[in-house]
């Protein structure tokens, strides 16, 4: 079991740094697209931006900003388009690993996630980059079958505690692959390739890190994973014994289901104001604050390194003292506290107070990191307790047949499908709140949608998760 905790870390850590090297690359790439390809007014960028202006001017009316605006919007729109793609493709990734086996359906979106990283490399324009995230929309599946390995080789008492390897994971790789992005960022690409004819895109250092690192995780995976599927039987060594014990320590399927139902409605809600708040944080500072992409790296890479102590600190120990629903309340307790910071930041920054601004958007980020460390972490471990194997009926010798919905790669692929669809709608409302009422007012609704949260959590935090 350790082995296999070990390996799936490892390898989260490379997609996971492969994953954050171009976060906060995005506004000066899209606005790098939008110079190069402004002369060609039937070109997919110029028929793009002309449908996003207008969509828009619907909700606003055009400034003084507006194009800067529409750069905004598009970035919301593109990462609307991949958590949509992630919510229709992850419940049939769940299925499919519950069926042919964990590491082959990875493996197989490992070629995905080659090919997207390979099509970034040479997209010199932006149709080309646009199916570089398609395909790894499409492809995405480490994170939710990592989970649901871990899921298979753990018994219910080590459970949350595996499952915090995830959210490490994100937070060292936060700390370290947006930064390593922004630098790489400032590296053209050496002037021979262009002399051979070869025209590269112009964050392509980047994009061939990220290639690096997805081909080095392949490799890994098929020397060092070995199959998980249909181990938990072997693995969960206090599994009941019977029908009425498994009834009894975990709850009747019905019970469970109702459970599963809540957690996917907390995490589509929750990641829906959350998912928002966080992709426009770079072009917050983009818009306000004039920031670059070092200055990015280095705000995010802060809140990966907040994110990742809180993790290894606190969340592994307490939560199995205080329970999953406890530790995901105050995550969106300390959530709503960011979004009061963000909301009286815009104040300052239209006041020429830079120094305050930057004060508050730094409390903000702690506060998030914090989020980051707990909320996600908590229900996706609360939610695996709910479909672990059934026990063995002592009567027959078989295992006890489980309803088909609480079968693991299902039941937790419908789990991130919900946090996929918030992921979806979040980036696009919040950006399109962000022109029509402006910056302030969005925080601060975000700050009280979260709070009304925080209080519908309460029930969640006194249910025991098994």
């Amino acid at each position: 079991m350790a082995k296999v905790e070990t390996i799936v870390f490892l390898s989260l850590v490379l997609d996971l740094f492969a994953f954050t090297i171009p976060l906060p690359l995005f506004p000066r790439l899209i606005e790098w697209y939008t110079l190069r390809e402004s002369s060609d007014p039937n070109g997919f960028l110029s028929l793009t931006l002309r449908s996003v202006s207008y969509l828009r001017s619907l909700l606003y009316i055009p400034g003084g900003q507006s194009k800067r605006w529409d750069v905004v919007l598009l970035g919301g729109l593109m990462g609307s388009a991949f958590s949509t793609l992630q919510f229709f493709v992850s419940p049939i990734i769940g299925s499919l690993s519950d069926k042919y086996g964990r590491k082959r359906i990875l493996l197989i979106t490992m070629i995905g996630n080659i090919l997207s990283a390979v099509v970034w490399v040479k997209s010199t324009t932006f149709a080309s980059f646009t199916l570089s995230r398609v395909i790894g929309g499409l492809s995405e599946g480490n994170v939710q079958l990592a989970i649901a390995i871990l899921s298979d080789v753990t018994t219910q008492a080590a459970r949350s505690k595996a499952l915090a390897h995830v959210g490490i994971a994100f937070a060292i790789c936060f700390c370290i692959g947006p930064p390593i992005g922004a630098y790489f960022a400032s590296r053209p690409p050496p002037p021979a390739f262009k002399q051979w004819g070869l025209e590269l895109n112009i964050y392509a250092i980047p994009a061939a890190l990220t290639l690096v690192l997805l081909l080095a995780e392949t490799l890994f995976l098929i020397v060092a994973l070995p199959e998980t599927r249909n181990t938990g039987g072997k693995a969960v060594t206090n599994a009941p014994s019977s029908k009425s014990t498994q009834i009894s320590s975990r709850g009747s399927a019905a019970t469970r289901l109702n459970n599963l139902k809540s957690l996917r409605k907390f995490h589509f809600q929750f990641l829906a104001l959350f998912s928002g708040v966080e992709y426009t944080l770079t072009f917050l500072t983009f818009d306000l604050l004039d920031w670059n992409n070092t200055q990015n790296g280095k705000l995010i890479g802060s809140v990966g390194i907040i994110s990742a102590l809180v993790q290894g600190g606190y969340v592994r120990r307490a939560m199995s003292k205080v329970g999953e629903g406890v530790i995901a309340k105050r995550g969106v307790s300390s959530c709503v506290a960011a979004l009061v910071f963000l909301a009286i930041l815009p104040i300052y920054a239209n006041k020429g107070a830079e120094y305050v601004a930057v004060k508050l958007l730094q409390a903000a980020a702690v506060c998030m990191a914090f989020t980051s460390a707990t909320v996600v972490n908590s229900l996706t471990a609360f939610a695996s307790l709910q479909c672990d194997e059934p026990g063995i009926d002592e009567a027959t010798g078989k295992p006890i047949e489980e309803h088909p919905d609480l079968v693991k790669g299902k039941a937790l692929g419908r789990f991130r499908s919900a946090g996929q669809l918030g992921r979806a709608i979040g980036p696009i409302l919040a950006c399109a709140s962000y022109w029509t009422i402006g910056p302030s007012y969005t925080y601060a609704i975000s700050a009280l949608m979260m709070l009304s949260l925080s209080i519908a959590m309460k029930p969640l935090a006194m249910t025991k998760s098994v």
